[in-house]
């Protein structure tokens, strides 16, 4: 899997994540332009799920098993729109925190990636 790929999305994923968890610190709830950047961490991890499922495609295998694999690649590419669908009903800080949770466990799981795939 590409090394470069995963560190540009936790690197997005935690971004977005401090910028979430500093709207809460200041008592607002998501705006656009937290939807914005939900939007390209979202598609860095649908381009990481291409990428992972073109190589497994190619015949290169995961360490700890394919299934396993994929598993994070789709948990990875919904954290992030399951937390920004959710802090839509919560128009309140917590709608920002809860954005902020979401990246930070992107992050988390692009780590699991990492070590799954033999990193």
């Amino acid at each position: 899997m590409l090394v470069a790929l995963t560190v540009a999305v936790s690197v997005a994923a935690l971004a977005l994540a401090a910028w979430c968890g500093f709207a809460a610190y200041r008592d607002q709830p998501t705006k656009d332009w937290h939807f914005i950047g939900m939007a390209v961490v979202s598609v860095l991890a649908l381009a990481q799920l291409v990428v992972g499922i073109v190589q497994l495609a190619r015949g290169e295998q995961a360490d700890e098993g394919s299934v396993i694999f994929v598993s994070y690649l789709l948990g990875a590419l919904l954290a992030v729109p399951a937390a920004g669908f959710l802090s839509l009903s919560e128009r309140t800080r917590w709608g920002s925190v809860t954005v902020a949770a979401g990246a930070l466990v992107l992050a988390v799981l692009e780590v699991r990636l990492h070590d799954i795939w033999g990193g």
